[in-house]
């Protein structure tokens, strides 16, 4: 399989604040990642550089056979699909949702003069539909609930066809029926062999949808672990990632995690 993102060596500083600092990391073609870690771990710094949104201060990014710093990155952002509340607090108040989807044929988030043709729109109402929000095709975007919003913006992210998509907190915000529906949908992306590339964002165990392949632990811009996933959503790793003592537990692909009770603790 070749490699559809690799970061050598790599390291962010912002001021006196280092926000990743010496990450190593590669994702190949086919596989499923969830990047895991507490907030102000790097996560979102780290998927700002593989949507070539940002150039590190150290190290060397490659995206799908471009390297940072070489390439126009206007060119190369087609080619990966991006979902995350930054992108969509750019989404103008008054935009329809099928207008939410078919813009990102051209890149940009609010529909003004350009063109579509015909094939653009249908492929952007056929993804509305696979995601659910076909129905919603001519509602106004600020209307929606968060978690039609969520599978709205998944829907934008795959417009462009792309070869790596990346998902930032897609969780975020939802009540308990808005996360399973996402999860179940996103379990059956990552089960069909035709999905691009997957890395998943979040900070809650639970959110990790069935069938994705590896895990990338993150702690104060460190990595504490990456690899296939059994292998490294352990207590142990979990611990050290959160910062306190972890019984983790996985039924049918799904995890989650509770702080160990001590001995003399009120029951």
């Amino acid at each position: 399989m070749n490699d559809v993102l690799r970061l050598s060596g790599v390291s962010v500083v912002r001021g006196a604040k280092t926000l990743l600092d010496g990450v190593d990391w590669k994702v190949r073609e086919g596989e499923r990642w969830v990047v895991l870690g507490p907030n102000g771990a790097g996560k979102t710094t780290l998927l700002q550089l593989a949507a070539a949104r940002m150039h590190p201060t150290r190290g060397t990014v490659q995206i799908l056979d471009e390297t940072l710093g070489r390439v126009d990155v206007f060119d190369l952002r087609p080619r990966i699909g991006l979902a995350s509340a930054a992108l969509a607090n750019q989404i103008p108040e008054h935009e329809k949702v099928l207008n939410v989807v078919v813009t990102a044929a051209y890149g940009v988030t609010g529909r003004w003069r350009e063109a579509y043709e015909k094939d653009d729109e249908r492929r952007a109402f056929g993804l509305l539909n696979e995601w659910g929000m076909g129905p919603l095709l001519g509602r106004v975007f600020s209307t929606l609930s968060e978690g039609e919003r969520k599978r709205v913006q998944i829907a934008r992210a795959l417009m462009t066809d792309p070869e790596l998509l990346l998902l930032d907190e897609p969780g975020a915000g939802l009540d308990l029926g808005g996360r399973e529906e996402l999860v179940y949908k996103l379990s059956e992306l990552a089960q069909d062999e035709f999905a691009p590339a997957l890395v998943l964002v979040t900070h809650h165990l639970e959110e990790v949808p069935p069938g994705f392949t590896h895990a990338l632990l993150l702690r104060d811009g460190h990595v504490v672990a990456e690899g296939e996933i059994d292998g490294v959503l352990t207590e142990k790793n979990l611990s050290e990632t959160f910062g306190l003592p972890l019984d983790v537990a996985a039924n049918a692909g799904r995890y989650t995690a509770v702080r160990r009770a001590t001995a003399g603790a009120a029951v």
